[in-house]
């Protein structure tokens, strides 16, 4: 249970690393002036931002998502973008547009990564 945890963590983290890289490098308005332990840092904080605090506000606003068949969610995640911008001042998010791109990659990211992780191999016990 705590390995599926702490797996789940470290992925959200590397998304969010990597994410962040992806977004630097090839979209116009996202750019990080400081060095790359900046981008780890941001990286970081955003994964952590995701496996801890976007459940929470997965739950609080299902209604609203339910409204708009899920479409809030994308609102969600740009938030939480947003807020890592706002907390890094060497992180550029410059318009709409480069945040939505980003939350993108970083979304896509987060639903590849698990995919290159091997299965557990479930096992049968015999009586």
């Amino acid at each position: 249970m705590i390995i599926v945890f702490l797996k789940d963590l470290i992925l959200q983290i590397i998304a969010g690393i990597l994410g962040l890289w992806l977004a630097c490098e090839f979209i116009s308005g996202v750019e990080i002036t400081g060095s790359s332990v900046t981008l780890i840092w941001a990286g970081l904080i955003l994964g952590l931002m995701n496996f801890f605090i976007k459940p929470v506000l997965n739950l609080i606003s299902l209604p609203l998502r339910i409204l708009t068949l899920g479409l809030f969610g994308l609102v969600i995640n740009m938030a939480l973008i947003w807020a890592v911008d706002i907390m890094f001042s060497e992180l550029t998010i410059s318009g709409i547009i480069a945040l939505f791109w980003t939350t993108a990659i970083i979304w896509v990211l987060s639903i590849i990564l698990p995919k290159f992780l091997p299965k557990k191999k479930a096992t049968v016990e015999k009586l």
